[in-house]
């Protein structure tokens, strides 16, 4: 369901200012799986999914809670 993260200077800056990583999906996939298996992989709590297709892509933009250490789980995840 999730191909890989975008590894881009957008997504430190989104990771950083407002808590939210892209991550490119599969085109079947819908929020309410993106968020379960984000969740389920990474152990955060996720209180929102936007999702844009482009150039036959999808790329879900997931908003985590306050509390998650967004800039530890973009190291993590190799974005920083």
């Amino acid at each position: 369901m999730i191909i890989n993260v975008l590894r881009t200077e957008k997504a430190l800056k989104l990771a950083t200012l407002e808590k939210t990583i892209p991550f490119v999906v599969d085109l079947r996939a819908d929020k309410i799986n993106i968020k379960s298996e984000i969740e389920r992989l990474y152990n955060v709590k996720v209180v929102k999914v936007r999702t844009h297709i482009s150039n036959s892509k999808k790329i879900a933009y997931v908003k985590f809670a306050p509390e998650v250490d967004v800039e530890e789980l973009a190291t993590t995840l190799n974005i920083a």
